[in-house]
């Protein structure tokens, strides 16, 4: 009977041991941290008079991507600045911009490097993205201008959108 508070005392230390083991080997990582980066797309007017830029809104615009039913996009309205994702399976993503004052759509086409990196066990694989180069319609498109190359999570500005 004078073991009891020992052995009481071992099997508490062993379950508090054990219980310190199997959460740090199970321990959930936070991949959130690590979500998909998108390509942060600024808008912007041109004044051919003066040659200078402003930030600008565009009063509504559908984005799609070329070639499937995806919609990217869907009806913004006073727009300033929208994310638009990169294609992971291909070095180019293509873009419709559509738009509600009957002006023909323009397609935007950006080639990127992608470059998959391991992040941890629990998170897997993410890609890291940079954009090359751009090409573009110019029905109300009238030049892009790229900012920042490399995707991040930031919020930081990749492509100015300059229309007119």
């Amino acid at each position: 009977m004078k073991q009891l508070p020992r052995l009481s005392l071992l099997l508490l230390l062993l379950l508090a041991a054990t219980a310190t083991i199997w959460q740090a080997c199970s321990e959930d990582e936070d991949c959130s941290a690590n979500a998909r980066a998108y390509m942060q797309c600024a808008l912007f007017s041109l004044n051919p008079e003066t040659h200078t830029s402003r930030r600008d809104t565009i009063d509504f615009i559908t984005v799609t991507a070329l070639g499937t039913d995806s919609t990217l996009l869907n009806r913004a309205t006073n727009a300033t600045s929208f994310p638009l994702p990169l294609r992971y399976t291909a070095d180019s993503t293509t873009v419709v911009f559509n738009y509600a004052d009957g002006r023909r759509p323009d397609t935007v086409t950006i080639w990127h490097k992608n470059t998959p990196y391991f992040l941890s066990m629990d998170c897997g694989y993410q890609m890291r993205q940079s954009i090359l180069r751009t090409r573009y319609t110019r029905h109300r498109l009238d030049s892009i201008s790229i900012r920042q190359a490399d995707l991040s999570n930031h919020d930081t500005e990749h492509l100015r959108l300059f229309f007119d």
